[in-house]
């Protein structure tokens, strides 16, 4: 099992690359189930996440999530 911080920094570092992340993506690439969750945590510290309402192939919704730019240190 990985450690709690371990997911987060593994998705921040995920968005610095200019990569957009979903939630399957999160699960598959780092085990996370909430990547809601870490996004919302990741905002709270600072950093400016876009939310993209997108559609998958068989016509469900889900969030997509992209990092706008740098947190304010």
């Amino acid at each position: 099992m990985p450690k709690k911080g371990s997911q987060r920094d593994g998705i921040l570092r995920f968005l610095q690359a200019g990569k957009m992340i979903t939630p399957i993506d999160a699960l598959n690439m780092f085990g996370c189930l909430r990547l809601a969750t870490v996004i919302f945590d990741l905002r709270q510290e600072g950093w400016d996440i876009d939310t993209i309402d997108t559609k998958s192939a068989n016509g469900k919704n889900f969030a997509s999530y992209k990092l706008r730019m740098k947190a304010n240190d």
